[in-house]
């Protein structure tokens, strides 16, 4: 007789163990594969410029910027993944979000990726593990990316042949044009890893050098995700670190933040005050955060002080969200 009938005088009493889900492994793989596919055919097109009738061989050039957002993305999740399985939390294997390659500003081929827990996770030390492991994992190969796009930029024809008026008078009159916003980490890696005299795309064109476009979305990906609010990763991290109270006043702080970021670049956008310190998508991810992200993170059956390692780690996530995040990530302008 199985253990739990032992010593059970009343069998109605018994509750039935929860069935457990079985990873549905050819779901996670079909996805991965679209997600190549998009990613691919937007890196031939945002590197090259050619936004239709292509050949296919033309698709090798998306490549390099493809499988470089694919292991960002990858590092990321099974950062994840494996800290949930090292404190024996199910969780599913990366999701991967395709994006169809539809000729828009800000096509990157994918909407990231995510796992899912499916078991509770007990205490605050597994929580922060778990929520920290992924940006750490990811920020790794995004400054990889972006050492070796700095250290490895090719010259300026590279950019002419993609835009031979590139140095016209009337090069980007009449357009939309689409500029990437600086960040602290960007910044110093374009300072110390190039050269005195060398030509350095501007970020209006940072979208054409994959490396350095993937490198800066996976800034832009990391900062998102380290907002201290609610279940991001900032706030499984803030959360675990400080406890339910100062979790929930530092991230109605952020979201208050957000939502001024956001309303001066919806007024920039439509009264064209020019101040270039906002960006209306921060209002809009402000919305998400509050009515379903939600600012408050739920708790933890069990929570302990954290210390050494966890510590610096955590603060060290933290510093690492400030030098990722821009309040202007993305500047469209005529």
């Amino acid at each position: 007789m199985p253990d739990y009938f032992k010593n059970i005088d009343d069998f109605s009493e018994i509750k039935l163990q929860p069935k457990i889900k079985k990873d549905r492994y050819w779901l996670h793989i079909l996805l991965f594969v679209i997600t190549f596919i998009t990613t691919t055919i937007s890196g031939m097109e945002w590197t090259t410029g050619n936004y239709g009738a292509y050949e296919f061989s033309e698709l090798a050039k998306g490549l390099p910027y493809s499988l470089s957002i694919l292991l960002m993305l990858t590092f990321h999740e099974f950062g994840h993944y494996f800290a949930a399985k090292f404190h024996k939390v199910d969780a599913t294997l990366p999701y991967y979000i395709p994006f169809p390659p539809i000729p828009i500003f800000l096509n990157f081929g994918t909407m990231g990726a995510v796992i899912k827990t499916r078991s509770v996770i007990k205490n605050n030390k597994a929580m922060f593990d778990i929520g920290v492991a992924g940006p750490l994992a990811g920020f790794v190969v995004c400054v990889g990316l972006l050492i070796y796009g700095f250290s490895n930029l090719p010259g300026v024809e590279y950019l002419t042949n993609i835009h031979p008026d590139y140095f016209s008078p009337d090069y980007g009159k009449d357009t939309l044009s689409l500029e990437f916003g600086d960040t602290l980490l960007f910044a110093f890696l374009r300072s110390v890893l190039t050269e005195p005299g060398q030509f350095i795309p501007p970020m209006t064109e940072i979208y054409h050098y994959p490396f350095l476009c993937v490198g800066w979305f996976g800034l832009f990906i990391t900062s998102m995700n380290m907002i201290p609010v609610g279940q991001l990763d900032g706030g499984h991290i803030v959360y675990s670190m400080l406890g339910s109270k100062k979790h929930e006043a530092v991230a109605s702080i952020m979201l208050i933040v957000l939502i001024v970021l956001g309303f001066i670049g919806l007024a920039d956008s439509l009264l064209e005050y020019n101040s270039g310190i906002g960006w209306s998508g921060w209002l809009f991810w402000s919305l998400i955060l509050y009515f379903i992200i939600k600012v408050k993170h739920p708790p933890v059956p069990t929570f302990y002080r954290l210390k050494g390692v966890r510590l610096f780690l955590g603060y060290l996530s933290l510093f690492i969200f400030i030098i990722s995040f821009s309040p202007v990530p993305f500047l469209l302008t005529v």
